[in-house]
């Protein structure tokens, strides 16, 4: 354990899928994707969206605007983001409590 940890302090992440997303993140703005600034104003557009209250500003919301800024640079499209969530879901309902969730594990999936 390093200084400053302390055994009953989950830390900044409540689940592994969070800190995955800040990584990735982190990874993409490092690759020039796209800027921290540009990051900051999806992310203040996702958590205050014009003529709605605030909303947490939770990892939930990141991998949403993550999905968005994604769609908008056309790296990926909102239908290919739905298809592998869907293809998560079936995984993890078919996956054996305690085990690793994989996609082949998708009763879809052709591999």
């Amino acid at each position: 354990m390093s200084a400053g940890c302390r055994a009953d302090d989950p830390g900044p992440f409540a689940e592994p899928w969070e800190a995955q997303v800040f990584a990735l993140v982190v990874s993409l703005q490092e690759r020039g994707l796209f800027t921290q600034e540009e990051w900051a104003s999806a992310l203040g557009r996702t958590i205050r969206p014009e003529g709605k209250p605030e909303a947490a500003a939770d990892y939930g919301r990141w991998l949403a605007t993550l999905e968005a800024l994604l769609a908008e640079r056309s790296v990926t499209d909102s239908a290919s983001v739905q298809a592998r969530s869907d293809a998560f879901l079936r995984a993890a309902a078919a996956t054996p409590h305690g085990e690793a969730i994989v996609l082949a594990n998708d009763p879809l999936s052709s591999t």
